[in-house]
């Protein structure tokens, strides 16, 4: 161990650790979870800094020799090395100064080390004073999660794209198959198994337009605000140089908040991604449920459609294969609207002029992001791309349902079509043969009337108009 002084006075840190005294408060401190905050977090910390050194070197604010030696120290960081020197855990001080303080004390401890210092004794580069400079963790930590989630929404909306092109191509190859539609879980008119298809693709799209739109507020950076959203000790020039350096650095579009203040109060931009994300989650655990209803059986439910079979399904029933990767997707959605609720209770926790509920945001929002997109991607690959159609047995409770019967009102009347439907379900025979018998329609009428692809088409069946 060695020791170390902080403004509460000494602290023994390990000799083998990058950081220092303060995040060795919080390592005692914050025994909660033992979680950590994910890559993306950690290695878009080692950009802000990065950026940060540049900018003020730029500014003439921070001299070269040590600049340099921080930028070189962030960029190892940015790359992924030395994450497991990030020790605190999510659950920890309020607006993230422990995470902050993490990130200071390891990039000053590998900058001294690379210009002849030892550890743990901060000269030439000091934490506070040079690796922070011009900066508050009240605007470090929302900027931090601000390009980390924007780094994750691109991987999220390839997905989405992918599983809606996915979509799409089912619908077109199942666009032949007639099957019975149902409302309420009940025979209704019928429809075909591709138009099924092409409204879950289209759902699947509509969400990603609403992440996309999202995420673009979601690229407002507030860096610079410093403490409250006043700029105080940073240059007059920061804010701006930040914002585009932070641009060039991940290849993304960076923007001013347009307001320091807001930047630092409101969590608004976070809460409305993860809204998109909890709906994109409601889509997707929709079509899941969806796919495992149509693919029940194999011989007691509908087995309209057969899912891929990936593993056995039980430990018990021989022969047995479950829909699991449409169950998979169902848990992943389903963590994904907890941690909605989650974000949108820390949104709302802000006071006055900061919200020090971001650093558990931050761990929700992106572990959203990650789970969802590799949720999406295993899938697209092992579920949807491999369904097929049992067209047999789309036919078969297609020409059972008694949905038809909703042709004949155009022919004979509501009332006189109930009546043929109830006919027919009480003695167990086909709609037509009822509505034969009745002498409502002759056998080439209903040949037309009944003509079940007629039925999934606007129009009148039997009608040219």
């Amino acid at each position: 161990m060695r020791t170390e002084r902080d403004s509460l006075g000494p602290v023994q840190v390990p000799d083998d650790a990058l950081w220092g005294a303060q995040t060795q408060r919080a390592v005692e401190n914050f025994c909660i979870s033992g979680l950590r905050q994910p890559a993306v977090y950690l290695s878009s910390t080692a950009l802000v800094k990065l950026a940060a050194a540049q900018v003020n070197m730029s500014l003439g604010q921070l001299d070269e020799r040590r600049g340099e030696a921080i930028v070189a120290a962030a960029q190892r960081l940015a790359d992924g090395e030395l994450h497991d020197q990030f020790v605190v855990d999510p659950f920890q001080a309020g607006a993230g100064t422990s995470h902050n303080m993490n990130a200071n004390e390891v990039i000053a401890n590998l900058a001294n080390e690379s210009l002849g210092g030892q550890r743990g004794v901060y000269d030439p580069v000091n934490p506070n004073d040079h690796v922070n400079m011009a900066q508050s963790t009240n605007d470090v930590i929302p900027t931090v999660t601000r390009v980390g989630a924007a780094r994750l929404v691109g991987p999220l909306l390839a997905q989405v794209e992918r599983l809606a092109e996915t979509l799409e191509a089912q619908a077109q190859a199942f666009d032949p198959i007639l099957k019975a539609g149902r409302t309420h879980l009940q025979d209704a008119v019928p429809v075909r198994l591709g138009q099924e298809f092409g409204g879950y693709a289209r759902a699947v799209r509509l969400d990603g337009e609403r992440i996309s739109a999202a995420a673009a507020r979601v690229r407002r950076l507030g860096i610079g605000g410093t403490a409250t959203g006043t700029g105080l000790n940073a240059h007059p020039g920061y804010h701006q140089a930040m914002v585009a350096r932070l641009s060039a650095l991940t290849g993304l579009t960076f923007c001013s908040s347009g307001n320091l203040f807001e930047s630092m109060q409101s969590a608004a931009d976070f809460t409305d991604l993860s809204s998109a994300l909890r709906t994109l989650a409601v889509t997707l655990t929709r079509i899941a449920n969806d796919l495992r209803l149509l693919s029940s059986g194999p011989t007691t439910g509908l087995a309209e459609i057969v899912l891929p079979a990936v593993q056995p399904g039980s430990s018990i029933m021989p022969g047995k294969v479950n829909p699991v990767m449409a169950e998979m997707l169902n848990m992943v959605c389903y963590h994904v609207m907890g941690n909605d609720l989650t974000i949108m209770a820390c949104a709302q926790a802000g006071q006055l002029e900061l919200n020090v509920m971001v650093p558990i945001l931050a761990y929700n929002l992106l572990q959203s992001l990650e789970v969802l997109t590799r949720g999406m991607a295993a899938f697209t690959d092992r579920c949807v791309s491999g369904i097929v159609a049992n067209e047999a047995r789309c036919a078969e409770l297609g020409q059972r349902s008694i949905g038809l019967a909703t042709a004949l009102n155009a022919y004979i009347g509501y009332s006189a079509a109930a009546k043929v439907a109830q006919e027919a379900l009480g003695r167990g025979v086909p709609l037509r043969q009822v509505a034969e018998e009745l002498g409502y329609l002759t056998a080439e009428q209903l040949d037309t009337v009944l003509d079940p692809y007629g039925m999934t088409e606007p129009g009148i069946p039997g009608q040219e108009l």
